[in-house]
């Protein structure tokens, strides 16, 4: 299984990681859902929005910015 964190951002957004620091993604308040964006990386650096190991789950709608949801929901899920 694959070990999430957040950290915020802001009031509006956290940045999702995984255990080892790399960044996958972030969690944003979107009206009143909170959605994870996926994000990944080139090779060169650059950011591909909906990228990254989780982009199957791009979009993935949670009920609050909380670590353990956020894992019982995208943990273990890369692909």
């Amino acid at each position: 299984m694959t070990a999430l964190t957040l950290t915020s951002v802001n009031t509006n957004v956290y940045s999702v990681h995984l255990a080892d620091g790399s960044h996958v993604g972030n969690l944003k308040r979107i009206g009143t859902l909170w959605k994870f964006k996926a994000v990944g990386y080139d090779a060169s650096g650059g950011v591909e929005p909906g990228g990254g190991p989780f982009t199957h789950l791009h979009n993935t709608v949670l009920s609050k910015p909380d670590v353990q949801e956020l894992n019982a929901r995208l943990g273990g899920s890369t692909a």
